[in-house]
């Protein structure tokens, strides 16, 4: 990790970047705000005690960084303004270079978390783009069962509820060997999205409702047969996608390659790779809905 150290009092430049070299941090030392702007770090240790300078533009050209604001005061313009403007945090000088290191650590360790929380957030939203769910997440009241032929539809739906609010639920499969300990410790802050209600038996099942009392959760049954004490919402899937562990029909296939190719092949090439004729595919396209969204 590289720390940028912003400081016009060089002693105590020097003697902060000695001590978080014993910690193995790679630094570098700048007087003047105008130096630091050309520097690239992961961590800024900013000085508000630079007289004659103003380092609210540095702080705005790294906001995307962990700036750290170190402080002889504290006021308004000191620490206010500047953790509006994107600074993470402030220490009050003289400080313990242990609290330092702590939080340069500690504010690492978010940013890394934010960042993979983004791609995960990217990368399944593109994964389930082509499911339709049909319902929005504040329409759904808890607890409740979704009754669907298609666990990715439910997937879809928890993920909405999860972007909603704002991460706060708990998955928890029924597969799992230790299903009850999950489900008993399930908080009462946090949405339990529990799946594979239909692979326990009934003394399991009432057991399971038992530890849900009082509960937050949405439970999924794919095998659309199972009574539940609980509201109910059935989703189907008319655009089911193709699943490894699953056969599809012929035409199940033609709807799953028509919408995850239409925008990538013209009509032409579509049937032909499909081995029937344009004409077919127009049918197909007007049997099963699969006209072309303006994009």
């Amino acid at each position: 990790m590289k720390i940028v150290i912003v400081e016009n009092e060089l002693y105590l430049a020097q003697s902060i970047a000695s001590k978080l070299g014993d910690y193995s941090f790679d630094t570098e030392i700048y007087s003047s705000v105008r130096e630091a702007m050309e520097s690239e770090a992961d961590v800024y240790l900013l000085s508000t005690n630079l007289p004659g300078q103003n380092f609210l533009p540095l702080i705005e050209k790294f906001s995307d960084k962990n700036i750290i604001l170190m402080v002889s005061y504290i006021n308004n313009d000191t620490v206010g303004e500047p953790l509006k403007r994107g600074a993470r945090d402030y220490i009050v000088k003289p400080f313990m270079i242990e609290e330092l290191v702590r939080k340069i650590e500690h504010y690492h360790l978010y940013r890394l978390h934010q960042e993979r929380n983004s791609f995960y957030e990217e990368y399944l939203g593109n994964l389930y783009e082509e499911i339709e769910c049909g319902i929005r997440p504040q329409d759904i009241r808890l607890p409740v069962v979704i009754r669907t032929n298609y666990q990715r539809v439910a997937d879809k739906v928890a993920m909405k509820m999860n972007c909603f609010k704002r991460n706060i639920l708990r998955f928890i499969s029924l597969q799992d060997d230790e299903w009850e300990e999950k489900v008993e410790a399930l908080e009462s802050d946090r949405i339990g999205y529990i799946i594979h209600l239909e692979k326990l038996k009934k003394s399991e099942r009432e057991q399971l409702y038992g530890l849900l009392e009082g509960k937050k959760f949405i439970l999924t049954d794919t095998s659309e047969s199972v009574e539940t004490p609980y509201e109910t919402i059935t989703l189907g899937s008319g655009s089911k996608l193709y699943d490894q562990n699953e056969i599809l029909t012929i035409d199940e296939y033609v709807q799953y390659i028509v919408r995850t190719f239409q925008y990538r092949f013209p009509d032409t090439e579509l049937s032909k790779k499909l081995g029937i004729s344009r004409k077919s595919l127009w049918e197909k396209r007007k049997k099963y809905d699969l006209f072309k969204k303006k994009q």
